[in-house]
């Protein structure tokens, strides 16, 4: 039996997070998907007038690939790639997963490789078309998540068809206040750390790009961070999985890379290029839906009471003009029930254990 909700989801992602119009084109870059979710954008796409076109991606097939990854390979695929890229209005990405360790054994150089050339799509991609990207549900997920295949489902559903443009007018007070500061500190077990956010615009999120989605994001001033972190969020970047880390600061760089028994990896990552030992992101997450950690970033990174500090290529939008192939978000979950924590903008505490203070935010606690 067909689940309307899916229906939702497709009406959602195309009438507000992509704001698809008559004679638009839209790309559906659809990764290990049920049909049902496939038919549901394509008929929703048109039912707008606007041109589906259809990709369709098997991670087992993309694992081959990358085991076997050449130079000239992919960037003939990169090419074209871009070129069909760049003949799009708008992207649409459902991300499903059988396996989330599918890549985990493939050689790092040539997960290297392929992101050196696939750069230049993801970019075009993000500065130059209406874009939005979520993962689709599986029994791989929930056993993440610890939840039925049944539960998670109803999760997925919940948090993914938030009622997003209720919460703009607080994600914009946030915004007015990050885009006044200067100096965030932030305090908790494990993690003092101070930075400047001045002249670096903040950008709300709230439905469009994401989904499940909920958070505010800036950038640092590229060599103004100081201090060390301790991330409770568990995350898994190129297939692999760490736990705990932990980063020393000293004018922007990361200095020291901690992950228990994955410090030569994250190290190896973090050298990729010098970018990648710098921030380009920092972001408030705000989805009061989303409670616990499933090392999923798209889910985990909206976490209510968390934000994240990412290693990596900042965005356009919040540019402190870091360029890396690497952007890694890690998160750090500041409730109470894990461990609590404190935000402060310019000395001022905005948030304590998760919970913001001023009363012009109180919508974005849930």
């Amino acid at each position: 039996m067909h689940d309307p909700r899916i229906d939702q989801l497709a009406r959602q992602l195309v009438r507000y997070s992509t704001s698809l119009k008559k004679g638009e084109k839209v790309l559906l870059d659809l990764y290990d998907v049920p049909e049902s979710i496939g038919l549901a954008l394509v008929r929703e796409a048109r039912a707008k007038g606007a041109f589906p076109v259809l990709r369709l991606h098997n991670s087992r097939l993309t694992r081959e690939m990358l085991k076997g990854a050449e130079e000239e390979q992919y960037k003939v695929m990169a090419k074209h790639l871009l070129a069909e890229m760049k003949d799009m209005d708008a992207y649409i990405a459902v991300r499903g997963s059988n396996n989330i360790a599918e890549s985990s054994d493939v050689p790092a150089e040539n997960m290297k490789l392929a992101m050196k050339h696939m750069r230049a799509v993801i970019d075009w991609r993000v500065k130059k078309t209406k874009w939005c990207v979520l993962r689709w549900p599986s029994p791989s997920m929930a056993q993440q998540a610890g939840l039925s295949t049944e539960a998670f489902e109803d999760f997925y559903f919940k948090v993914c068809l938030v009622d997003y443009k209720s919460l703009v007018p607080a994600a914009t007070a946030l915004k007015k206040l990050m885009d006044q500061t200067d100096e965030v500190h932030i305090t908790g077990p494990g993690t003092d750390l101070k930075f400047s956010i001045k002249d670096i615009p903040a950008i709300v999120c709230a439905g469009t790009c994401n989904i499940p989605d909920g958070e505010v994001f800036t950038a640092p001033v590229k060599d103004s961070v100081e201090g060390v972190i301790s991330y409770n969020a568990p995350t898994i970047y190129q297939g692999i999985p760490f736990d705990s880390i932990k980063l020393t600061f000293e004018k922007g760089k990361i200095v020291k890379a901690e992950s228990p028994g994955k410090n030569k990896e994250i190290n190896k990552i973090l050298d990729s290029d010098a970018g990648a030992r710098y921030i380009g992101e920092f972001a408030l997450g705000y989805n009061a839906a989303i409670k616990h950690p499933m090392r999923d970033i798209l889910f985990d990174e909206k976490i209510g009471g968390s934000f994240h500090f990412t290693p990596g290529q900042a965005y356009e939008e919040a540019d402190n003009t870091n360029r890396s192939q690497v952007h890694w978000d890690m998160v750090c979950i500041q409730r109470k029930d894990y461990g609590g924590g404190e935000i402060r903008f310019d000395g001022k505490l905005i948030r304590k254990d998760g919970v913001f203070l001023p009363k012009a935010l109180a919508k974005l606690n849930g």
